[in-house]
């Protein structure tokens, strides 16, 4: 029940940022993605990170049954992130939200 929740709810987080215009076409550089910092921080914006890593990262430890992170708080970066954008995150932050719950359950 929860791998099912939360593939519904990854799948959610990228219908809503194709609605929001944030979902990424071409992938960034593999350098970018090879960053060793905290949330590609140094490389990539957050929306690219959720896009190209943080997303295919959960889809493989569900596909693979492996063990999730004991922890999940992606939703303050989130929320800091989107601040300073001019797209109406709330409903793409309420499911990110929903991700961190679902995780540390």
């Amino acid at each position: 029940m929860k791998t099912t929740n939360l593939r519904h709810l990854l799948q959610a987080i990228q219908d809503e940022m194709e609605a929001l215009q944030l979902w990424e076409v071409v992938s960034p550089s593999a350098e970018a993605l090879a960053s060793d910092q905290p949330f590609c921080i140094d490389t990539l914006e957050f929306t690219q990170w959720l896009q190209w890593v943080f997303i295919p990262k959960i889809e493989s430890l569900l596909d693979r049954n492996a063990a999730l992170p004991k922890s999940s708080d992606i939703h303050a970066l989130a929320e800091e992130y989107f601040k300073s954008m001019t797209v109406d995150s709330t409903q793409l932050l309420v499911l990110i939200k929903k991700v961190d719950q679902l995780i540390i359950q």
